[in-house]
């Protein structure tokens, strides 16, 4: 039998309808249909007392969570677990990110990633390697030691997950235009990070298939007023996104209203660059050599320099609304249907439509969560 969820406020994505039920069939939407016309074999399994179903929450760069960190254990449980603890935020939807290592972990990462897509680990919808292809110069937490070119090895790496996405960060400085096309052709989604490029450099790889930038502001060369530089080029194209980290640390709230007006519609989109801390009470832990602590809101070194964040997905979202002046509906499409559209997923992701997959959020108005379905499976 069908299931329903009943007397709530469903956000589709684009408007928010009252008196609509959501009808669910093998983990998707099959129907929306006011609630006096649910037919009778239709199992209303759900009411949801007025409060709002929105699509879920898509995050694409999630280092870790729950107490483990993906590098350093880059298995299908570590992806489960990580999932489960960004779930209790709101995130139906993330990407593992491998933050720059070497080969055989990055091989590693991929395949587990692949064995938790085939085995129906909730969540999870490819893999982020943030990495290693970056700018010693714009280096943040990784290791630079790490950093390598792309070569033909890379690229066959790059492109061996055989099901859901691979987002890659580049400098793209430091490759071809050549290269970058050569791997959007074949699937791959690749932003720009951790990059000094100029303007002009970004520019050309825009024009040869850079997809985005990874958490906008953050290890990249700033906006000035005579180099535009990645920054800049990220602000004025129209057609790529742009990932930030809407926690008060790593942009001020201020730069962050001002990226939010100055992109076009449709294109900012919110992630958390989370680590171990969230969703657990770990509040110290050791990266890649590197002492860490969870304090204030954010991740930090020993040394005071910022590593990842203690962000959530819901706590983005209301930080965003905070920051840039936008309507909470605004702020839950930067985090849904926007990231759902960089990542080519906007046909079945990120809106609550007929033939969409059944990923969705219950919240008040408040932006208070109550409960969570991935793929039609509600998690109290």
């Amino acid at each position: 039998m069908n299931s329903a969820l009943i007397n709530g406020r469903v956000f589709d994505g684009q408007v928010l309808h009252d008196g609509m039920a959501v009808v669910l069939e093998d983990g998707r939407v099959s129907a929306l249909l006011p609630d006096n016309d649910i037919p009778d074999t239709v199992d209303v399994s759900w009411d949801l007392e007025g409060r709002i179903l929105a699509p879920g929450l898509i995050d694409i760069q999630v280092n870790g969570g729950g107490g483990i960190m993906f590098n350093e254990t880059p298995t299908v449980e570590t992806i489960r677990r990580i999932g489960a603890a960004h779930r209790r935020f709101g995130t139906t939807g993330f990407l593992p990110t491998l933050i720059s290592t070497d080969i055989d972990t990055m091989r590693q990462a991929i395949e587990a990633v692949g064995q938790a897509i085939a085995m129906g680990v909730p969540g999870v919808l490819g893999i982020h390697l943030e990495g290693p292809y970056l700018n010693a110069k714009k280096r943040g937490i990784h290791n630079a030691d790490r950093f390598r070119p792309i070569d033909e090895a890379a690229i066959s790496l790059l492109t061996s997950l055989a099901s859901g996405c691979t987002l890659v960060t580049i400098a793209p400085e430091l490759t071809s235009p050549a290269i970058i096309s050569r791997l959007t052709a074949a699937g791959v989604l690749v932003f720009g990070g951790h990059s000094a490029a100029s303007y002009q450099q970004t520019r050309e790889g825009l024009q040869a298939g850079l997809r985005g930038f990874t958490h906008l502001f953050n290890a990249m060369s700033p906006f000035e007023s005579r180099e535009p530089g990645m920054v800049g080029a990220a602000l004025e194209d129209r057609n790529s996104w742009f990932g930030i980290i809407a926690d008060g640390q790593h942009v001020h709230p201020a730069t962050f209203a001002v990226a939010i007006a100055a992109k076009r519609k449709g294109y900012a989109v919110l992630v958390t660059d989370a680590m171990a801390s969230v969703g657990s009470d770990v509040r110290k832990f050791t990266f890649d050599g590197d002492k860490i602590e969870a304090v204030d809101g954010s991740c930090r070194k020993q040394t005071g320099e910022l590593a990842g964040s203690d962000l959530d997905m819901i706590s983005a979202v209301r930080n965003a609304a905070r920051f840039a002046g936008i309507e909470a509906l605004e702020a839950l499409r930067m985090a849904s249907s926007y990231p759902a559209a960089a990542l080519g997923l906007e046909s079945h992701l990120g809106f609550i439509r007929p033939g969409y997959t059944a990923s969705f959020i219950e919240l008040d108005d408040e932006l208070n969560l109550y409960r969570s379905w991935i793929d039609g499976e509600v998690n109290e």
